[in-house]
């Protein structure tokens, strides 16, 4: 999770939660480095990615990456490099991407279609109105408001 905060959140806001998280596995006597999650190699994480992205949503994503040399990143890297890695399922990895998107702000098309993302996977429109709630007091009324339209126009 920490590693895919950095395709949404970037390097910058990414580190302190790394450093964050170092410390308290450090306190708790996780040893670093932890186990590889990684099931992709350089051969085949665009492939992987693109499936993963029309597991998400929908078949028209498997040829996506074609779009540009910054959808091939996505495809390969966000996709095929974190949400293929094991320990949390899809629907998981879809509710974090979205809380990463939703406080960050001005990322309302992204936010949308991870709502229906979110939402192909199960985690309905109820699910993340609770997720918006829990997050409320964390990222403020006006980016709640925002993803509560963004998950309303998924849902439509």
């Amino acid at each position: 999770m920490v590693y895919q905060s950095t395709d949404y959140v970037g390097m910058g806001r990414m580190w302190p939660f790394l450093q964050t998280t170092n410390e308290v596995f450090a306190e708790r006597g996780i040893t670093l480095p932890a186990s590889g999650k990684a099931v992709t190699t350089m051969e085949d994480r665009l492939e992987k990615g693109a499936q993963a992205q029309a597991d998400i949503f929908g078949p028209q994503m498997k040829e996506a990456w074609k779009n540009g040399h910054i959808n091939r990143w996505l495809a390969a890297n966000c996709f095929g490099d974190y949400y293929t890695r094991t320990g949390l399922d899809l629907a998981q990895r879809e509710m974090i991407t979205f809380c990463f998107l939703m406080a960050q702000g001005g990322c309302e098309p992204q936010l949308t279609a991870h709502a229906k993302g979110n939402m192909n996977l199960g985690n309905d429109k109820e699910f993340l109105l609770r997720v918006v709630s829990q997050c409320l007091p964390y990222i403020g009324y006006p980016r709640s408001l925002n993803a509560v339209t963004c998950i309303n126009k998924a849902a439509e």
